[in-house]
């Protein structure tokens, strides 16, 4: 796949501000991480578990507690396979447009199904006082390379692109098992797993 259109590399202010939150996991083995965002559902999760099975390769998932609460099969089949999760917020709040203690609930209240000490903030927005709040309790994962397969205004060519520009040893790559995201998942996933494989990269859980 190829795109005439430079692929879209986001530089985030937050990186300047919040020295703690994990962007890249350095490495001297080639390793990069896949990360899928919002699920479990039914419609997208199981498809992504079958490529990645058959890719033989582990990923983390950034679980909503609401979807695992109502897809619980599908999360016991995540982490029977051996990918590793995350919390996510009981319901994809904004940390930028809910008060501090709804956000902190919202954590707490997807932890009562999510068993892990990994966190990414939905849309990546966390403020100052909140990191504070869980920082000590979570390893806040960010990102160097967003697909933006969520993206309806952009070309499957476009996500592939976003996935694949710039990898580098250490990446952290976002996907979404989500609805929003599915047509450019299914069409860019094994292409972007096929290229990357081809340049050496080793998939690695968080």
């Amino acid at each position: 796949m190829k795109s005439i259109i430079p692929p879209f590399k986001p530089i985030s202010i937050l990186s300047l501000f919040f020295r703690g939150l994990t962007w890249t996991l350095p490495n001297n083995e080639n390793k990069i991480y896949l990360t899928f965002d919002d699920g479990p559902i039914p419609e997208v999760t199981p498809w992504v578990l079958d490529v990645l099975k058959a890719k033989d390769i582990k990923a983390t998932f950034f679980c909503v507690g609401a979807n695992v609460q109502k897809h619980p099969d599908i999360y016991a089949r995540i982490l029977a396979e051996g990918h590793s999760v995350g919390n996510h917020t009981q319901n994809h709040l904004s940390g930028w447009t809910a008060a501090n203690e709804a956000y902190l609930q919202e954590i707490e209240a997807a932890a009562q199904c999510i068993n892990s000490t990994l966190f990414r903030p939905p849309y990546g927005r966390i403020s100052p006082i909140q990191y504070a709040q869980i920082k000590d309790q979570y390893k806040v994962i960010m990102w160097d390379t967003l697909s933006k397969d969520y993206d309806t205004t952009l070309s499957s060519d476009q996500v592939y692109q976003n996935a694949t520009t710039g990898v580098k040893s250490g990446s952290i790559i976002v996907f979404h098992d989500s609805l929003k995201a599915e047509c450019h998942l299914r069409d860019v996933l094994e292409p972007v797993i096929d290229e990357l494989l081809c340049r050496n990269f080793v998939f690695a859980a968080i």
